[in-house]
């Protein structure tokens, strides 16, 4: 009982911490001018913030599930939790610091979008779906049990250490706002110890909660017995984590262009995956594995009041992604589905195209004043509804100089998570999209995307000496050079000439913030163009 209201004091503490601490944007900007405490609490504060981010969510059952079979007491619970947020720390601090040294700002980056790593994630998950489901049970050689009973338990901890692992990667896409600023300080300014320690604050941060994930399994297994309601959680699981495994395959699919998963393949197996997960919480699915419905006085079956919610919570899911396979925005799992680009058939993209083509018939002068973009358009295409989009810079900007607009340069990536949320929740509402359709030039540039250049494209790059022989790697570095930054979403907007208007930062919701910084655009693009 003590440790527990330790752990709770600890956590309301670095809760108030985070809070007192400023919020992530300017991170860049700022490190530089903080004293080493104040890196730390820079980032332990960016730490909380990072753990709430879309990417991180989907580690929380695969970790619940993982400790579930490892921690058969409150001891042993206790050890795995603090190893296993050790791991963290220490992967964070050491491994990420070195990396950044030896290999350059974007390693990590480029590991994290790799299709290697995606499909590997993808299979991880699946088997621990899988398995979860009853499947087979995930356990080493008896030879290796022997050795590991009479070692201490050798083999459990360098599992351990390999989830922390998964993590510290899978989750590096919404990390690397705060990474890219320490790793600048790395590169400009040689110190060491600076960065050791904002790594450590934000990876104490981010490996708190999973702490707890961690523990909590050991309390689990303390309080319950074997079978119940504790067999029907690690079913659950297993249908999460088949669905969250899409995920991974999705990332890679976008971002080499396969077309295997495109936005209605990949809600219809949503939706499947949760049907039968609301089917199974009614009790009407059952594995080989699973313990009868407890039984009222009578002898008759009954859902307690708890699993029923549950089970109307995953139906009413469902009946919510339905609409999404005619095209509905879904706004709620943005970060989680394919783009809509991807999808063929899309009621809401043709009334809006429909729209748009009555707009442009009622005023051809000035339709034939657009420039279209050309280049890449056979692959990708606009996530802004109604508006075009050019996926190559030099494109965009020449278009500028004939339309006489500004432009708005989107660094967005095909798996990253709160470009997204940003498209849905800001970019794609009437007054931004309009005001973004009419008066702007946009060039959604994506710098995870696979695409090979032509050999007469290919550079070497002026920030790290590597070659540059991708579309994505061109554009990730086209971003380090004109904002110092390898953060997405990232949104800045220059002049018809190339030069900087305003750096309006990454994801933030709420239309009033964006609309300002769009009027404001306009007003100095027309300063500088009468």
């Amino acid at each position: 009982m003590k440790f527990k209201k330790i752990l709770f004091t600890s956590l309301l503490l670095l809760i108030g911490i985070s809070l007192f601490a400023q919020n992530r944007t300017g991170v860049q900007n700022e490190l530089a001018n903080k004293s080493l405490w104040g890196i730390f609490l820079k980032g332990l504060g960016v730490g909380f913030l990072a753990a709430l981010q879309p990417c991180i969510y989907a580690m929380i059952p695969v970790t619940v599930s993982f400790f579930l079979k490892r921690s058969t007491s409150r001891s042993q619970g206790l050890k795995n939790a603090l190893f296993y947020s050790l791991s963290i720390i220490s992967i964070f601090t050491v491994i990420g610091v070195g990396i950044t040294l030896i290999f350059g700002d974007n390693a990590l980056y480029q590991i994290s979008s790799s299709a290697g790593f995606n499909i590997f994630v993808f299979i991880l998950f699946l088997i621990f779906g899988i398995s979860f489901l009853g499947a087979f049970e995930i356990n080493l050689p008896s030879s290796w049990a022997n050795k590991i009973d009479s070692k201490a338990s050798t083999g459990s901890y360098s599992g351990i250490f390999f989830m922390a692992l998964t993590l510290v990667i899978v989750s590096f896409s919404c990390t690397v706002p705060f990474i890219s600023g320490l790793t600048k300080l790395i590169s400009q300014e040689k110190q060491r110890l600076a960065p050791a320690l904002g790594f450590m604050g934000f990876s104490l941060a981010l490996a708190l909660p999973f702490a707890l994930f961690a523990l909590f399994p050991g309390l689990l297994n303390k309080m319950a017995k074997a079978g119940g309601w504790l067999n029907t959680m690690k079913v659950s699981f297993g249908f999460l984590e088949l669905a969250l495994s899409l995920k991974f395959l999705s990332n890679a699919d976008l971002a080499y262009h396969w077309r295997i998963l495109d936005r209605e393949v990949y809600l219809s197996l949503w939706i499947v995956i949760f049907l039968l997960l609301g089917i199974y919480l009614l009790g009407k699915l059952k594995f080989s594995h699973d313990d009868d419905l407890p039984k009222n006085d009578y002898g008759h079956p009954y859902l307690t009041v708890t699993r029923t919610f549950f089970a109307i919570t995953v139906l009413a899911f469902v009946v919510y992604m339905i609409p999404g396979l005619f095209g509905a925005p879904l706004k709620g799992i943005s970060a989680w589905i394919p783009e809509t680009k991807t999808q063929d058939f899309n009621l809401n993209k043709s009334a809006l195209q429909n729209a748009t083509d009555t707009s442009a018939n009622k005023n051809l002068v000035a339709d034939t004043d657009k420039v279209k973009p050309k280049k890449y358009t056979n692959f990708l295409e606009s996530e802004i509804l109604g508006a075009d989009a050019f996926f190559d810079y030099e494109e965009a900007l020449t278009a500028a100089k004939k339309m006489n607009k500004p432009v708005m340069i989107d660094f967005t990536g095909h798996s990253c998570a709160n470009c997204r949320k940003m498209e849905s929740e800001v970019l794609n509402q009437d007054e931004i999209r309009n005001t973004l359709k009419n008066d702007f030039v946009i060039a959604s540039l994506y710098v995870d995307d696979k695409f090979e250049l032509p050999e007469n494209e290919q550079y070497t790059s002026k920030n790290d000496g590597s070659l540059i022989k991708r579309m994505g790697a061109k554009n990730l570095d086209f971003e380090a050079t004109i904002a110092n930054s390898n953060a997405q979403p990232l949104y800045i907007f220059v002049d018809k000439d190339g030069k900087l208007i305003t750096n309006a930062g990454g994801y933030e919701p709420g239309i009033d913030r964006f609309k300002k910084i769009l009027e404001d655009v306009k007003t100095e693009f027309k300063k500088r163009f009468p």
